[in-house]
């Protein structure tokens, strides 16, 4: 309303009026003190130019009306030009914010090509880490597997007492968890000392359990029932390796290996059965991420949302086909349907394994059991596909009648 105000506070007259009338209204004009025949307006700002005043007919209705129609011309154009600005600034805040966009997702793909690149250069270190380890056996192997046990039992127990499952139950007191992550790191040396692991086994749960009747306060269930757990899951499963490596000392047969890899006495059904198993689930967990990042759309279960039936299928498929494949070059195991079979039991050892890992870290609440490994996370990420195929092949291999 300025705009009309400053117009209006002259109170402009009709431009033609006779010298009678002009007397008259005149002398009520505060904007001049001697009548005259017509009215001369100020010169009105820039932004008014637009402004036009035409007046047919010597009326002050009409020449207001046509006042109000100008200023109102005017002000709409002003309005227009703010429309305007108001449109450039947003097209200008959308271009702002797509570049800030293409800027988060350029540096997500940076992010994760660098974590791509830790994956596999430290994938590759461990497995030709792993490889030596597995080729060397005996105490090699054992003190190796010992301490990848040690590493996994501590993680293990601090997933126990995070923040997920702590509310829900009582964990057991810390200098207890560092006490069973001991043991379990010495079940495979007592394996490969005595041959067997019964006395391990039942000498831990004795311990372990006395520690929990004894404390102070009042012992629960749920403290005996995770420790126990733990001492099965990351001390009792892996130790079916040392039996599998250390104490299956038969020869392959079929197959004359040079003396240079070691000769026919250190390429044993142990050995063979390691390196098809190792091979089959490293295997099955690089199908299942390709499958189901190419093909993945039904969801496989509810604790691991990023796995799919796709993706397992494949798995299943590559286990397979690495397991013939070997077992066409090592000469064990002979026949198909057996060969088939131990590609089966090792994808099914290994997508529990991952399964059983997935559903503890999704009650504690956590991605990751440690940070040890760059781009992998904790060892127990990394070896979880491994403590349950551990007690599968053994069988097998027994089974198999060796």
């Amino acid at each position: 309303m300025a705009p009309f105000v400053e117009v209006c506070r002259y109170k402009p007259v009709p431009f033609s009026l006779t010298s009678s009338s002009s007397s008259s209204l005149c002398s009520s004009c505060p904007c001049r003190s001697t009548p005259r025949n017509s009215l001369t307006l100020p010169r009105l700002p820039v932004k008014y130019s637009n402004l036009r005043l035409l007046c047919s007919k010597p009326s002050f209705r009409s020449f207001n009306r046509r006042v109000i129609t100008a200023v109102a011309r005017v002000e709409s154009e002003q309005l227009g030009d703010d429309d305007g600005n108001s449109n450039e600034e947003g097209e200008r805040d959308e271009e702002v914010q797509s570049v800030e966009e293409d800027s988060s997702l350029d540096q997500q793909k940076v992010k994760s090509r660098s974590q791509f690149k830790k994956r596999v250069v430290f994938g590759l270190g461990i497995g030709l880490s792993v490889g030596g380890v597995v080729l060397a056996g005996g105490w090699v192997f054992t003190l190796a597997l010992a301490a990848a046990v040690l590493l996994s039992a501590r993680e293990y127990f601090e997933l126990v007492r995070s923040k997920g499952i702590a509310r829900g139950m009582t964990p057991p007191p810390r200098y207890l968890s560092r006490v069973c992550s001991v043991i379990c790191a010495l079940m495979p040396i007592l394996t490969l000392y005595f041959g067997h692991i019964d006395i391990a086994v039942t000498s831990s749960a004795f311990v372990v359990a006395m520690a929990l009747l004894l404390q102070r306060g009042n012992p629960r269930f749920s403290q005996l029932s995770s420790t126990m757990f733990g001492l099965f899951y990351c001390g009792y499963l892996p130790c079916f390796w040392v039996k599998l490596r250390c104490g299956l000392t038969a020869p392959v047969l079929g197959r004359s290996w040079p003396v240079l890899l070691g000769g026919p006495g250190h390429w044993t059904v142990g050995l063979v059965a390691i390196l098809v198993s190792f091979c089959g689930i490293i295997a099955s967990d690089t199908f299942a991420f390709l499958g189901g990042k190419a093909f993945g759309k039904t969801p496989l279960i509810s604790i691991s949302p990023k796995k799919t039936w796709e993706g397992a299928v494949a798995g299943l498929v590559g286990c397979i086909t690495v397991t013939v494949l070997l077992s066409k070059s090592l000469s064990w195991p002979q026949p198909l349907v057996s060969t088939i079979a131990f590609g089966v039991l090792n994808f099914l050892g290994s997508v529990f394994g991952d399964l059983t890992e997935s559903m503890i870290k999704r009650d504690a609440g956590v991605k990751d059991s440690g940070s040890l490994i760059p781009g992998h996370g904790g060892i127990l990420d990394r070896v979880d596909s491994y403590v349950f195929t551990g007690a599968l092949a053994y069988s097998f291999v027994r089974l198999h009648g060796v």
